[in-house]
Parts: C-alpha cells; structure tokens; sequence
C-alpha cells in the first residue's frame, strides 16, 4: 500500500464563491418554478428563466421541465433544439446545441472530469457541441471537448469520448462507427 500523503492545502475549488451561489438560486429557482410543470406546458417561461441566468436560448427552443441544467449561462441552443426530459446538462464549460438538433431522454452531457494526472484531481473543463440536425439517444453520454457533426447520431446508451464525424451513427461504449446517416425524402 502507498502511504504517500498529499498536502491537501494546496488544493483550491476553481469554481468561484459568485459561481457557487449563482448554482445555487439557479437550483432552487429551477426547482420551484419550472420542474413542478408539465413538459408541455410553460415552455416560454422555461426559456425566460434560462434567459435570467444567462443562457442563449432561440425562441423555438425546448427544454423539459425534467431536464437539469448545471450551469444556464454555459448554454446556448439554437432554433428547434430540445433537451428532453431527465437530460443532464452537466455544462461547467459551454454546451451549444444546434438547430434541428434533439438530445433524447436521459442523456449525459459532461463539460468536466479530474486531472488524473495530479494528486489533487483538481477539476478540467471543455466545450461540448451538437452541431445541427444531430440527435442524441436515449441514455447517451457525451463528454468533455467532444462535437457532434452536422447529421450525425449518437445511439442510445452510447459513450462518446472522442468526436463525432458529419452524417454517421456511433454506438456501443465506448462509441464505434456503425453506418453512414443518409437521408431519404
């Protein structure tokens, strides 16, 4: 066994007080004014209350009242965009989700992880974007630094840790290629 002791003096939350308490009322306005509705209903007073805390939300834009935002003023979603319901937007760092672009019931989106590299696992940070017309299924997880292509789908309970070309579909865990998306119309 390893009896190396770590000076935890050392370690300092890189997360601001401000940021904490903004976390916070964020949480408890969420919880209070937007969770008890239903998915359907209040969508515009949904966006608003994103809107007070910062996120970039197009008009036509969806959020379920499930859905839990960490973080509003790192999102930005795009006209016709949804996050549906019990989606984890784990959004430390930007999330953008684009147009015509669905992330489906249950999925993780996950802007940070440790370094664990260092002793102190201090915290990492990196942007995630679904370009448009993407889809991310069910159960889904997507993490740091990855983009979505244009077109492209995650299949559900996918992990996805590295990016995503235009116009494919990935599954499995950790996600693999599985065909080229091609539209009929």
């Amino acid at each position: 066994m390893n009896d190396t002791k770590i000076d935890l003096s050392k370690y300092h939350n890189s997360l601001s007080r401000r940021h904490q308490i903004i976390r916070l009322l964020w949480g408890i306005v969420w919880g209070l004014l937007a969770r008890p509705l239903p998915r359907s209903l209040g969508l515009g007073w949904k966006r608003t209350l994103l809107r007070l805390f910062g996120a970039k939300i197009h008009p036509t834009a969806v959020v379920y009242s499930s859905a839990k935002i960490y973080f509003p003023r790192n999102l930005i979603m795009d006209a016709y965009s949804c996050l549906a319901s019990d989606v984890d937007c784990y959004n430390v760092d930007v999330i953008h989700i684009g147009a015509n672009t669905t992330v489906s019931q249950g999925a993780f989106l996950c802007t940070a992880s440790h370094d664990v590299t260092n002793s102190l696992n201090p915290l990492i940070t990196a942007p995630i974007l679904v370009e448009d017309q993407a889809w991310v299924a069910a159960d889904a997880f997507v993490g740091m630094g990855v983009t979505i292509g244009q077109g492209a789908v995650v299949g559900a309970r996918a992990a996805v840790f590295k990016d995503v070309e235009p116009w494919t579909v990935v599954g499995g865990n950790p996600a693999k290629f599985i065909k080229k998306r091609i539209i009929k119309e």
